[in-house]
C-alpha cells in the first residue's frame, strides 16, 4: 500500500526529463512551432521565494477583466453589454474559496460537501455539477471559460442551461506582444457575436472578458521560476482561474490541480477520455504550472497526497 500512495504523489520540481517520450516530442513541437510569437526577455532559473512569487503575481498580472472602454470603437455593436461593474464589485468581499478543477481525479473523491462549504466556487468550461455532486459539491459562483465554448456548436453555449449558473468569465489567446486593440482585430476565437447573443438572451447574468494580457504576464512569471524553457503557449485555464480567486478571496483551495493518489490518465470527471497530457501538459506549460503552485502551497502535503487539496493565500491585500 505504502507503494502505490507514493507513486501517485506530485513528488519534486517536475522537468521534462520526467515525461514520457510521446510527450517530450509534443513539448519540443511546440517549442518549435512558437504559434503566438513569443520573445522572452527575462531569465529562467531565478529560483524566487514563495513570498516573491506571490508579489510578483500580485504586482505584474492585472487579473482585472476588460471594461467597455479598453476596446476599440469598432466594438460598440457588443462592448455595450459588458458590466459596467468591476468584478470585485459585483462579487463582493469572499473569504474561503474554491477552484474545482475537471480532473477525473475528482471523480469518487467525495468532496462535494466541503467544496460547496466556501463562500465561493470556480469552475471551468463545461464541468457540470449535476449528477456529480457528492464529488465536485453543487455551488457554482463563477465559470471560467475559454474563447473556444461559444464559438464551437458541439458545446451548445446558447443553450444549454448549465452555463446560465453563476458569473461568465471568458478567455482568448492573443500573441504575446499584442495589445488589446491588436488581439480585437484578429482574436484566435472569434466569439464577439456569441457573447452579444448570448448577454441579450441572458440580461440577468453577469458576463466578463479577461485582458488577453493577462495570460503572457502569467506566464512569464511560471517560465522566470522553471528549471528549462517551457512551451510558449498560453497558461491553462486553471492556472488563471487559481490566479483570479487569489485576487478576489482571502484563501483559495484548489482541488485536484495537483493530483491526489486518485490520479490517473482520464482527463475529466464527466467524460471517459484518457491521456497522461491533461496532467503533464501538452499545449499548455501545465507541468511548470503545477512546480509553481506546489511551491506556492500553505497547506500540508498529506492534505494534497490524500485529497488533491492545495491552500494557497489571497493577494489582494498582501503587503509588497
Amino acid at each position: 500500500m505504502e507503494r502505490r500512495y507514493r507513486s501517485k504523489l506530485w513528488p519534486k520540481e517536475m522537468t521534462s526529463k520526467d515525461l514520457i517520450r510521446r510527450l517530450q516530442g509534443v513539448r519540443k513541437n511546440y517549442q518549435n512551432m512558437n504559434k503566438y510569437k513569443v520573445k522572452f526577455k527575462g531569465q529562467i532559473k531565478q529560483n524566487n521565494s514563495a513570498a516573491e512569487i506571490l508579489c510578483h503575481l500580485k504586482n505584474r498580472v492585472n487579473m482585472s477583466p476588460l471594461m467597455a472602454t479598453d476596446l476599440p470603437p469598432t466594438a460598440i455593436s457588443w462592448s455595450q453589454y459588458m458590466p459596467k461593474k468591476s468584478l470585485q464589485e459585483k462579487i463582493g468581499k469572499l473569504g474561503r474559496c474554491a477552484v474545482v478543477t475537471s480532473a477525473g481525479s475528482m471523480k469518487f473523491s467525495k468532496l462535494g460537501l466541503e467544496i460547496d462549504s466556501h463562500d465561493a466556487v470556480l469552475r471551468f468550461n463545461k464541468a457540470p455539477t449535476n449528477g456529480f455532486e457528492i464529488d465536485v459539491g453543487s455551488k457554482t459562483t463563477i465559470r471560467l471559460i475559454n474563447s473556444q465554448i461559444p464559438t464551437h456548436p458541439s458545446y451548445k453555449f446558447l443553450n444549454d442551461p448549465l452555463y446560465k449558473k453563476g458569473i461568465l468569465v471568458i478567455w482568448d489567446p492573443a500573441p504575446y506582444d499584442a495589445d488589446v486593440h491588436q488581439w480585437y482585430e484578429k482574436p484566435e476565437y472569434q466569439f464577439f457575436d456569441h457573447y452579444r447573443h448570448y448577454c441579450k438572451r441572458n440580461p440577468n447574468q453577469t458576463f466578463y472578458i479577461l485582458n488577453p494580457k493577462t495570460s503572457w504576464k502569467l506566464w512569464d512569471i511560471v517560465q522566470e521560476n522553471a528549471p528549462e524553457n517551457i512551451q510558449p503557449d498560453p497558461p491553462s485555464s486553471g492556472s488563471l482561474g487559481i490566479l483570479l480567486m487569489m485576487n478576489l478571496c482571502d484563501e483559495v483551495n484548489v482541488y485536484e490541480f495537483l493530483p491526489s493518489i486518485r490520479q490517473s490518465d482520464l482527463c475529466y470527471y464527466y467524460d471517459r477520455f484518457y491521456d497522461r497530457a491533461c496532467t503533464v501538459g501538452g499545449y499548455h506549460p501545465l507541468m511548470y504550472e503545477k512546480n509553481l503552485v506546489m511551491k506556492l502551497n500553505q497547506g500540508n502535503m498529506d492534505t494534497i497526497h490524500k485529497y488533491g487539496k492545495v491552500t494557497l493565500p489571497g493577494i489582494k491585500n498582501l503587503k509588497c
